[in-house]
Order: structure tokens, then sequence, then C-alpha cells
């Protein structure tokens, strides 16, 4: 049975109940993930640690991350979304046990170098659930919908991480978070399928040889070189702000209050409820302009970045706030490049081809995250309570380097594409499974 008539025949309410069980896995992967965000200063002084040795923990797990997103995509076809996400519940739970108790800077850094594997191996779990368990019509919004609500994990990271770290101590906050994995471990076994037919999804075996030609046709595809751009591009502003460098930016160089901070980077994740549906809308109504939604996030996000930047003393709240609404789009907005990559590779594909993008954005991420640390460290004295707004702007403005990387190469694989294809064939939902070498 095929993945869309298997699907078209599930009862709706299981498909949504399937749907949830592994969006909330997901939610509670990016917790752990940005569990760091509004911890950066008390990581600081727990570990003795500088601003480069702080942005190592999220680039050592962004580097895990990237790394696995091909291998990851591999698994899944090979082994289905069932098998793989009870690894990564497990090991990504070992890791925020290990960071709860964890005294040294050795120590923490393993601690997260395993959180950055078990949360490398979700995502594209549950958009291979996705695919498997509902209509073609409906995956876009359906991906959309889990990319999106899948930040409210990060929601819960930042004022109420905030709130636990201040009453409950480092410990037990991060401690919470790991038991909270053992339960969901419980309820993805217990409810979880990989198809609607059958309990696990399993690929053919394939040879090394084999594997390397599959990877080889999904990156031979312009649909996802342009998805990989798309999604380099649009997350990494998001990713700076909501993972490390959000929170120390406004108490430091923007001087606001701790909580004030905190709601300024629960307000970024508030606005994924928003901009999910509104990308998906807008995907399905103009397929043919899907990299222009990424070229115009990039544009919004790069302006009022500058707005901020460049006013003269501490930047208004107003402004601060439009800052983070108009970021709060690069995240939504990555996930265009997943769409263009599920148009562009055949259902067999869909997973290697989604962890191809996948290592976009977050290799960006980790350039960028450590890229502000290496700019404050070299501007300051090393002492986070020492990083002023001078040193804050410029650290902050190697962003607008990888924009430029990240347009040029979207505007350049769009223009390839579009060559290959025409508006009706998009609009009317044709794959561009069969381009060739020799197409280009």
């Amino acid at each position: 049975m095929t993945g869309d008539a298997a699907s078209s025949s599930s009862a709706p309410s299981r498909r949504w109940i399937v749907w949830a069980v592994g969006l909330t896995v997901y939610a509670l992967a990016v917790f752990h993930r940005s569990s760091l965000a509004v911890a950066g200063l008390a990581a600081t002084e727990r570990f003795g640690i500088s601003a480069s040795q702080l942005a190592s923990f999220t680039m050592l797990q962004l580097l895990v991350y990237a790394a696995m997103q091909i291998p990851v995509g591999l698994m899944v076809d090979r082994y289905g979304s069932r098998t793989v996400l009870t690894v990564a519940v497990a090991v990504v739970s070992l890791g925020q046990a290990g960071f709860a108790f964890a005294h040294d800077y050795p120590t923490a850094l393993a601690a997260r170098a395993l959180v950055g594997v078990g949360d490398a191996m979700t995502f594209i779990c549950v958009l291979r659930l996705v695919t498997s368990w509902f209509p073609r019509g409906q995956v876009p919004l359906v991906s959309q919908l889990t990319g999106n609500l899948g930040q409210l994990g990060a929601l819960a990271a930042a004022a109420p991480m905030t709130w636990a770290l201040g009453q409950l101590g480092w410990t037990r906050s991060y401690l919470a978070g790991a038991v909270a994995g053992l339960v969901m471990l419980v309820v993805l076994r217990l409810v979880l399928n990989d198809a609607p037919d059958r309990a696990h999804l399993r690929g053919v075996p394939m040879s090394a040889r084999a594997l390397a030609t599959s990877l080889a046709a999904s990156w031979e595809q312009p649909g996802t070189r342009l998805g990989l751009w798309i999604h380099f591009s649009t997350p990494f502003s998001p990713a700076l702000l909501g993972l490390l460098w959000g929170f120390p930016f406004l108490v430091s160089a923007e001087h606001r209050s701790e909580a004030t901070a905190g709601a300024l980077i629960s307000l970024l994740f508030v606005t994924n409820l928003f901009y999910g549906p509104l990308m998906g809308w807008l995907v399905g109504r103009h397929p043919w302009h899907r990299s222009t939604i990424g070229l115009t996030i990039v544009a919004a996000m790069a302006t009022v970045w500058g707005a901020v930047l460049l006013w003269p003393g501490d930047a208004p709240l107003w402004l601060l706030v439009v800052l983070v609404v108009v970021v709060g789009a690069g995240g939504p907005g990555s996930m265009v490049g997943f769409d263009v990559a599920r148009t562009s590779n055949p259902d067999h594909r869909t997973a290697s081809a989604s962890g191809i993008i996948n290592v976009g954005g977050f290799t960006a991420s980790l350039i960028v995250i450590v890229a502000v640390g290496v700019v404050l460290d070299a501007l300051s004295s090393g002492s986070t309570g020492s990083y002023g707004p001078e040193a804050f702007r410029w650290a902050m403005a190697v962003q607008y380097l990888l924009w430029g990387l990240g347009a040029s190469q979207i505007v350049r694989y769009r223009r390839r594409i579009r060559a290959l294809t025409t508006r009706d064939q998009v609009a009317g939902g044709s794959s561009m499974v069969v381009f060739s070498p020799a197409s280009r």
C-alpha cells in the first residue's frame, strides 16, 4: 500500500493522534536544544568559562546535529520513524541528565553532544510520519505545523526555564526535562506506528555504494539544492536569538531586565504559531514563488536588524518587539525548503533529501553562533558582564555575511529550476524528480 493510499484510508483521528505524539517528541527535543538559551549567564558562573567556551556548547550541539542529518535521513528511510525516534528520546534524555549533574566544562560539553545526537534524530522522523499518514494535499500544511508547533518546546525553555533556574536550581531544572523524556518514551512505544497499516516501515537494505548513489541522486536535483539554501538563509537569526545570544544581547547590550529579555525570547517562539499556518497557506497557493518567500524573509530580517544595530543608544522596546516578531518568521520560512525537496524527489528518498536540506540551517546557525562568541571575545575583556553595546553590534553584524551568501545561492538555483519547469507544472503539483546532470 502506498503512503498516500494508506493515509487516505486511515481514520483521521488516528493519524492526528500519531502526529500529536511525534510532535510532542519533537517539541521535547527542541526544549532540550534551547534550554541553554536563558542559562548562558548561569553557565559561565557554574563552569567558569568564557564567551567562546559558552558558544562551544551550542556549537558542538549544532555541529553534531548538522553532521548527523544525512545519516539520520538514511536511517529513517531504512528503519522507520518509530525505531529511530525511540533511540532519539533515550539519547537526548541521557544527555540532559548528564548536563544536570555536570560541574565541569568537559563533562558538560559531552552531555550537550549527546543532546545534539538525540535532537538530530527527531525532526526528520516526524516529517516522514507526516508523509506516511497524511494525504499529499495536507502534507505542506501539517509539515509547517510540525515545525512551528514544535517550537513550543523552545517557548518552555524561555520564561519557564528562567523561573525554574531561579527557584529550583540548575540540577533539578535540567533533570526534570530528562524525566519528561522517559515518560514520552513510554507513550511513543504504545501509540506511534510508522504507517497506518504497519508498526514498522522498513526500507530495502542497501550497500554503501547504493547509499552513495541515492544521496548523489538527491543532491543532483536542483530543488534539493534550492531547498538547502532556503534552509541555510532563514533560520540562523532566530537560532542566534533563541539558542544562546539573544538573552545576553538583550540584558548586556540593550540593558533590559532578565524578565523582559525572557519575555522577548518567549515572544520569538510564540510568533511561530502565527507564521506556520501563514507559510503553509502561501506555499500551497503560490508554489512558484517559494523561493521569493525565502528571499522576502531574508530581506525583512536584515532590514530590522540594521535598524536595531544602528540605533543610537539602547533600541526602544517597540523596536525590539518588531525585531523579535520579524526574526520569528525565519524558522517557519525555513520549512519552505523541505517543501521544495518534497516535490523534487521520489518518496523513497524523502527523508535523505530532507537530511541534506536540514544541514543548511544548522550549519549556518553553528557558524553565526560561534562567530558571535569569537567577535565578542575579541572586542571585550572576556567576562560576560563586560560585553558592551558596541561589541554586540559588531558581533551581530556577522549575520549579513551569511545572508549575502544564502540569498545569492537562492537566486542561482531558482533560475536553474525555472529554466527546467513551468509555472503551470508547479501549480499543478508536478514533481521535478527526473532532472539529470545533463539537463543542467
